[in-house]
C-alpha cells in the first residue's frame, strides 16, 4: 500500500485582513492588500506564490499528493530585538494564525508555535498556553536570539534549558531554523548571502552547540529536526572531531561530536538542493533520521515554478541515483515525519 506523502516543512502566511492594525502600526508585519510583498519596519519581500495563502496552499498540496503539511511559524516573527509588549502582540498574533489554521484542517495541517528565549518567563506561560489551549504541540525555535544585553547567543545555550525542560515535560517537537543572519555578520546583503550561505553556517553552529552540550539525551523527550538538512553541519563533523581531539582543554564538560551521530531524536529535512548533499546527509545520520521537508512556498524551496525544481526532486534524484530505494523514500515522506511529530 502506498504511503501518503507528509511535507514536515511549509509555511502559511496570514491572509491581509487577517493581520490586526496594530502590528501595521508598530512596523511588526504586514502584507499589502493585493498580496504583492509581506513587509516588516523597511524590510520587504515579494510574495512569489499564491500558495503562500490558505485556500491555494491546499489545492498546492492536493495538485502534488500531498496528504498533510507541518506548518512552521514565520522567520519574520522571532522577535529579536524587539521589546517584551511588541513579543507579546507578535508572538500572540502568530501562535493564534497558527492554532486556528490547525483547529480548522486539523487532518491536513500541523501547526507549529515559536516563543523568543529572551525573555523567560513570557515564553514559559506560552509554552503552556500554545499546548494547553490551542493544541499545538511543534515547537519553533530560531537558531540564535539576542539576549538581554544584546549579545547574539545560539539557542542551544543553558540559559535556554528551562524552556527544553518544559517541551521534554510536553514531549514536543522542536524545529530549529535560521534566520536575521545579516543582523548578526556585519558583510553587505549582496547576491542572497545571508539566504545561501549564512543560514548554512547559522544552522551549524547551533547543532554544534547542541550536540556538544548533549541535548538530546540531557532532555529525551524532545525530537529536534534542524532545518534545510543542517548541511553544513553534515560536511563540518570531520573538522569539529578534530578539534575536539586536537584541543580537548576548549571542550571542558563537553561530549565528543560523534556521540549524537544518528542520534534516534534528531531529525534533518531533505532541502538539500542536490543528491551529493543528501549522500552525506544519509552517511552521516541515515536514513531513519532524514524527514521531507519542501520549504515552500519560498524560491528557496522544491517549488514547481522554480526552473529544474518540483516537490520532491532530491528524493525521486536520490532513487534514480541509487541512494535510497522506494521504501526507504516513502519511509522519508512519511513514516519519518510521524516519528518527528512523535505520533508513532
Amino acid at each position: 500500500m502506498k504511503k501518503s506523502k507528509i511535507n514536515g516543512h511549509g509555511h502559511l502566511l496570514p491572509e491581509p485582513k487577517q493581520i490586526p492594525q496594530f502590528m501595521k502600526d508598530k512596523k511588526l508585519f504586514w502584507i499589502d492588500d493585493d498580496k504583492g510583498f509581506m513587509r516588516q519596519g523597511n524590510w520587504s519581500r515579494p510574495i512569489t506564490a499564491p500558495s503562500f495563502f490558505l485556500k491555494e496552499k491546499l489545492e498546492w498540496m492536493e495538485k502534488n499528493d500531498i496528504e498533510r503539511s507541518v506548518i512552521l511559524n514565520l522567520s519574520q516573527l522571532y522577535c529579536n530585538g524587539l521589546s517584551l509588549e511588541d513579543t507579546k502582540d507578535a508572538i500572540r498574533f502568530q501562535n493564534d494564525f497558527n492554532g486556528e489554521v490547525q483547529q480548522n484542517y486539523p487532518d491536513k495541517l500541523t501547526c507549529g508555535f515559536v516563543i523568543q528565549p529572551r525573555y523567560l518567563d513570557f515564553a514559559l506561560a506560552e509554552i503552556e498556553r500554545c499546548v494547553e489551549t490551542l493544541g499545538l504541540s511543534v515547537l519553533c525555535l530560531p537558531t540564535h536570539f539576542i539576549n538581554a544585553v544584546g549579545k547574539w547567543t545560539s539557542v542551544a545555550d543553558a540559559s535556554v534549558d528551562p524552556i527544553y525542560e518544559l517541551a521534554n515535560q510536553y514531549k514536543l517537537a522542536i524545529e530549529i531554523h535560521p534566520y536575521d543572519g545579516q543582523k548578526m555578520i556585519q558583510l553587505e546583503d549582496a547576491y542572497w548571502r545571508f539566504h545561501l550561505v549564512w543560514m548554512m553556517a547559522q544552522t551549524a553552529d547551533t547543532l554544534h552547540l547542541y550536540t556538544l552540550k548533549d541535548i538530546p539525551n540531557r532532555f529525551p523527550n524532545l525530537r529536534t529536526c534542524f532545518a534545510h538538512g543542517c548541511m553544513l553541519g553534515q560536511a563540518n563533523l570531520g573538522r569539529r572531531v578534530q578539534g575536539f581531539n586536537g584541543r580537548p582543554d576548549l571542550f571542558t564538560d563537553a561530549k565528543h561530536p560523534e556521540a549524537t551521530v544518528g542520534h534516534p531524536n534528531l531529525f534533518f529535512d531533505t532541502l538539500v538542493h542536490d543528491v551529493h548533499t543528501f549522500q552525506l546527509l544519509k552517511s552521516r545520520c541515515g536514513v531513519a533520521q532524514i524527514v521531507a521537508g519542501i520549504d515552500d512556498p519560498y524560491p528557496l524551496g522544491e517549488m514547481e515554478d522554480v526552473p529544474n525544481s518540483y516537490p520532491g526532486k532530491v528524493l525521486d534524484e536520490a532513487v534514480a541515483h541509487g541512494m535510497i530505494n522506494k521504501r526507504e523514500q516513502g519511509e522519508i515522506w512519511h513514516d519519518n515525519v510521524l516519528k518527528w511529530l512523535g505520533e508513532v
